[in-house]
């Protein structure tokens, strides 16, 4: 029964999102209650299969051997699915107003409406195998979504995200060839498949073939030095991007490193030798740059770009401290980023959409004309930076306790690193904050007379993201209790 709601679940939006493509949709508001209908329905159903718990291996397709393609739920894919299934929703009511009038809207909400099955698909693999051929697919359905407005700009960065997300891929097939030859199966378990009597004396080449396949799901990640596409995706419409930058694409290649080191590699296997020594090296020059470059960046997407190359390695930090409570700190920053970031990106989707205004130096007094949307903003600016009493606090708290208690001197520098970023983003994010509530003193507000605020399916799901991200920072023992419970590998 769970097997096949889960192939459901999965097929559900890539199916039902057909019809949008293909019907002559007469009235606009009825495809919208039909897309809204869909992508709720699909969440109630990853609802229900997560409630259920934890669910035994289910087989689509046997190619041969252990080379299955198969869905199971355990406690890494109820998270990932989970946070999937509450922010798709509302992603998608805000799309309805951004993309009103824009030019080929229902391809656009095909291939996004699409993307959330082929992302559940990434959450649900119940092996290697499945989560690659996911993650490739998802590759394919998001390329559509980046070239949306068909701008020289446009083709350009699609381009460029396909060959790099491609290239990526290569290297994570690597990784999954040598998992099939040296493991005991393709399938997730915590600790990992490797069978130590294969490797023998391979163990360094093991170490470097998962080096190799770090790096290549790290492209979609934004690790460093693969992370030039995603600054360039950002002449995408804003709900592509926040899907880019929050929700799917980056957080599939922070999830698919989960599965990696944990659960197929295994830690005991890794940790305390030069492989670790350098995924975690990368990660924390990662943190640094993508801050440093967020605050030289003067357009409001591309900053936020930035900002999330920095904060996807917080995650990837906390993986490659390669114990229970680093990943503990990755999941929790991985669930607070999405709410913080996500709404950061609305935010910024609506001033670029309703008002046209791109760049950081356009935004002098924005704050009076549009109060929803800078009210939303400043929280999740505040949240980003790691002010007490916000979610960001609270997944930062966690990656700088279990990088001291490993005791490894360059976790140590990962916590300066995160130190530094918190400064750097209080830079970048305030900035915004401060020129749209605090003008010059001779402004004149007859400049920015025709400026307006965000319409209701604009600011009704910022606030949603507004409420979670205030609740978490001021009680997330529920969910950090959960993810623990997850990260030692007892869920």
């Amino acid at each position: 029964m769970s097997g096949m709601l889960m192939i459901g679940a999965v097929l559900l939006p890539v199916l039902g999102s057909i019809p949008v493509f293909l019907f002559p949709w007469r009235n606009r508001g009825a495809m919208r209650v039909y897309l809204e209908i869909l992508v709720c329905a699909a969440s109630l159903l990853v609802g229900y299969l997560l409630m259920r718990g934890p669910s035994a291996p289910f087989t689509v397709v046997t190619f041969t051997g252990s080379l299955t393609i198969q869905f199971k739920i355990d406690g890494l894919s109820t998270v990932f699915a989970g946070m999937i299934a509450v922010l798709w929703p509302f992603a998608t009511l805000y799309s309805f107003e951004y993309m009103r009038g824009e030019p080929r809207e229902r391809s656009f909400f095909l291939f996004y409406t699409m993307t959330y099955g082929v992302t559940l698909g990434i959450a649900m693999a119940g092996n290697l195998l499945t989560l690659y051929f996911f993650y490739e697919l998802l590759t394919l359905v998001t390329v559509p979504l980046v070239m949306q407005t068909l701008t020289r700009e446009a083709i350009l960065a699609s381009r460029k995200y396909l060959y790099y997300s491609l290239g990526g891929a290569a290297f994570a097939f690597i990784g999954l060839i040598f998992v099939i030859i040296y493991g005991s199966s393709m399938d997730f378990v915590y600790g990992g498949v490797l069978d130590l009597a294969k490797v023998g004396e391979r163990a360094n080449i093991l170490r470097l073939i998962y080096v190799f396949a770090f790096c290549g799901f790290g492209v979609k990640a934004a690790l460093c030095p693969f992370n030039s596409w995603l600054p360039q995706a950002g002449v995408a419409p804003t709900p592509v991007t926040a899907l880019l930058h929050a929700v799917a694409v980056v957080k599939s290649g922070a999830f698919a490193i989960m599965r990696l080191t944990y659960y197929s590699y295994g830690t005991e296997f890794l940790r305390g030798t030069w492989a670790q020594d350098v995924v975690m090296t990368l990660t924390i020059i990662t943190i640094v740059y993508g801050c440093s470059r967020a605050v030289k960046e003067t357009h409001l997407k591309r900053r936020l770009a930035y900002s999330t190359i920095s904060n996807l390695s917080y995650i990837l930090f906390g993986v490659s401290l390669m114990t229970p409570a680093g990943l503990m700190g990755g999941l929790t920053h991985m669930i607070f980023h999405a709410f913080i970031k996500i709404c950061s990106f609305f935010c910024v989707g609506a001033i670029m959409h309703e008002n046209g205004r791109n760049y950081v130096h356009e935004l002098d007094g924005f704050a009076r004309k549009m109060p929803k949307v800078f009210a939303c903003f400043t929280v999740s600016a505040l949240a980003l930076m790691g002010v007490p009493g916000m979610a960001g606090f609270i997944s930062k708290w966690y990656l700088a306790k279990a990088a001291v208690s490993t005791e490894n001197p360059l976790a140590y520098l990962g916590v300066a690193a995160l130190l530094i970023s918190a400064l750097l983003t209080a830079i970048y994010m305030m900035t915004i904050v401060i020129r749209a509530y605090f003008p010059p003193r001779d402004f004149d507000y007859g400049t920015i007379a025709q400026v307006k605020d965000a319409k209701p399916l604009m600011w009704l799901p910022l606030l949603f993201f507004v409420i979670v991200i205030l609740l978490f920072g001021v009680d997330s023992r529920i969910v950090t209790g959960f993810l623990g419970e997850v990260a030692a590998g007892r869920y």
